[in-house]
């Protein structure tokens, strides 16, 4: 069995990643550059529902922080913020 890590879970087909890459290489950087930030707002967005949805009496700065250590790691978010209360 292959290592998780060099398994790939893929389904898009080779046809698609072709037209995929294609429109990739088209591209400008700054629109590459835009795509990039556009996908990491979506992803923070998704992150934090799922954050409010765990923690529904959580204030809009305590789910900040929530996300904040949790982008970051334990270890680099208490360096940066100190300790949540909430654990």
């Amino acid at each position: 069995m292959e290592p998780q890590s060099n398994r790939r879970t893929d389904d898009t087909t080779p046809e698609v990643r072709n037209v995929q890459c294609e429109l990739y290489r088209r591209m400008s950087e700054a629109e590459k550059l835009k795509l990039v930030f556009e996908t990491y707002r979506a992803g923070k967005r998704l992150a934090m529902t799922g954050l409010r949805m765990r923690h529904p009496d959580a204030g809009e700065e305590e789910i900040a922080r929530l996300w904040a250590r949790q982008h970051l790691g334990a270890e680099l978010f208490d360096e940066a913020y100190g300790a949540l209360s909430c654990e």
